[in-house]
C-alpha cells in the first residue's frame, strides 16, 4: 500500500467542477481511493421535489468501536468572473508555495490531508483498535437539504454510531492552529413583503405607498439591540440584504415593496423567539400604516455550543504543539454541517486558514497543507492509542 500525497490528491479533487450541488463524478473518484485503503463505501443520493439530487458518501474502515469520523464537503461556490482569476479555477496551479483553485481552501485540501493521514496511519499501524469513517457531502454550500442532514438521518436509521466527529472546515482566520470551532451561531433569513395601494404619484391621498411602511420597519429592525453577546458567543446581528420595489414607471406609487434580511444569533435566542419578536414589529407597523404584510422565514440552524470533552482537549494540544500557535476554542463564523452532526455525535471543526475562501484565486499554503496532514495523523494516533 502506498501513501496518498495530500498535494496531488488536493489537485485532483479541485479538477472536478463541483459547483453545488453538481457531483461531476467526484464521489465515484473518492470512493475508488477509499476502497483502495480498505474502506467499505456507500454513495447516498438524496432528492426532493423541485430540488436537484445530491450525492454524498459514507465510508468506514473497521467494524469495532470507537468510530472516529471525519466530515467534509466536496461542493464549492461558483468561481464568479473567470477573467478575474490568474488561473483557471478548476485547473489547479502552484505559485509561490501556494495551491490555487476553487475549493483549495474550502475545503477539498482538508479532505485530501485527512485521507493522506489515514494512508500513513494504516501503513504504520496495520490494525486499528476501532474504526475510521468519512462523511462527505455535496450540498454544504447550497441549501443543505439533501446533504449531511439526510446522511445523518440515514445513519440514525441504520444505528450507525459515531463516537467523535472532526469536521475539516477552514476554521483559522490568519494562521494555521489559531482556532477550533466548538459551536456556531444560528441563522435566519427572512423575506418580507409589504402590500399597500397602487396609485398616481400626483394623488398620494388616493393611494398608500408601501415603501413608507417598509422603510419604517427596516429602521425599527436596525434599532434592535438583541444582546451584548455571551461568554462563548459574539452578539446577535441583523443585516438587511435586499430592498426591492418592482415598478416600471416613475409616476406610479407601487402596490408592494420587498426586503430580505439575515439574523445571526447566539444561544440567548431561538428561531422561535426571534420570529415572535419580528412578527410583533411587522403587525404594529403595518397596522399603523394601514398596510398588509407577508413574511417567509428560512432557518438554517439554531445556535449551539458543544462543551469540549477529553478528545477535544487532546486535539487542541496536538494542534498547538505542531503549529506552535496558541489554539483557542471559538464559535465565530457562519453556519456549517456541525449543526446536523451534533445530533448524533460530539464534534468540533478544524481545518485550514479561511482567508481566501469563496474569493477569486482561492488559495492554500502548501506548507499548511502538509502540517494539517501531520495534525490529522497525530490525532488518529492518539485517538486509537
Amino acid at each position: 500500500m502506498k501513501k496518498f500525497d495530500e498535494l496531488l490528491l488536493a489537485k485532483e479533487l479541485i479538477r472536478f467542477p463541483t459547483i453545488t450541488p453538481t457531483d461531476a463524478g467526484i464521489m465515484k473518484y473518492l470512493e475508488k481511493k477509499l476502497r483502495y485503503l480498505g474502506f467499505k463505501t456507500k454513495i447516498l443520493e438524496f432528492k426532493d421535489k423541485n430540488i436537484k439530487p445530491v450525492k454524498n458518501l459514507y465510508a468506514r474502515l473497521g467494524k469495532k468501536s470507537p468510530n472516529f469520523c471525519y466530515a467534509g464537503h466536496l461542493d464549492v461556490v461558483p468561481p464568479g468572473n473567470l477573467k478575474d482569476w490568474t488561473t483557471n479555477p478548476f485547473k489547479p496551479s502552484i505559485k509561490k508555495g501556494h495551491l490555487i483553485g476553487r475549493g483549495a481552501n474550502d475545503m477539498k485540501s482538508s479532505i485530501a490531508s485527512f485521507i493522506s493521514a489515514i494512508s500513513i496511519f494504516i501503513i504504520k499501524k496495520k490494525k486499528i483498535n476501532g474504526s475510521i469513517s468519512l462523511l462527505i457531502t455535496g450540498d454544504e454550500e447550497g441549501i443543505a437539504i439533501n446533504g449531511t442532514r439526510k446522511v445523518v438521518e440515514y445513519l440514525k436509521r441504520k444505528k450507525e454510531k459515531i463516537d467523535f466527529c472532526l469536521i475539516g472546515e477552514p476554521t483559522n482566520p490568519n494562521k494555521l492552529g489559531e482556532m477550533i470551532k466548538i459551536g456556531r451561531r444560528g441563522s435566519i433569513t427572512a423575506h418580507l413583503k409589504i402590500f399597500g395601494t397602487q396609485g398616481h404619484v400626483a394623488y398620494p391621498h388616493k393611494a398608500n405607498n408601501p415603501s413608507n411602511c417598509i422603510i419604517k420597519i427596516l429602521n425599527k429592525l436596525k434599532e434592535i439591540r438583541f444582546d451584548k453577546g455571551t461568554k462563548n458567543f459574539q452578539k446577535t446581528n441583523l443585516e438587511i440584504t435586499k430592498i426591492n420595489i418592482e415598478n416600471d414607471a416613475d409616476n406610479v406609487i407601487p402596490g408592494s415593496a420587498q426586503a430580505s434580511f439575515n439574523i445571526r444569533f447566539n444561544n440567548k435566542h431561538s428561531s422561535f423567539t426571534l420570529k415572535k419578536k419580528l412578527n410583533s414589529i411587522f403587525k404594529a407597523q403595518t397596522k399603523k400604516n394601514k398596510c398588509r404584510f407577508s413574511i417567509n422565514y428560512m432557518v438554517s440552524g439554531e445556535a449551539f455550543l458543544m462543551k469540549p470533552n477529553k478528545t477535544a482537549f487532546m486535539i487542541k494540544n496536538i494542534i498547538s504543539n505542531i503549529t506552535k500557535v496558541k489554539t483557542i476554542f471559538s464559535t465565530s463564523g457562519g453556519t456549517s454541517d456541525a449543526r446536523f452532526i451534533k445530533k448524533i455525535s460530539p464534534c468540533l471543526e478544524f481545518g485550514l486558514v479561511g482567508k481566501t475562501m469563496h474569493k477569486v484565486d482561492e488559495t492554500v499554503s502548501i506548507s499548511d497543507l502538509k502540517k494539517l496532514t501531520k495534525i490529522y495523523l497525530k490525532i488518529l494516533e492518539n485517538y486509537f492509542k
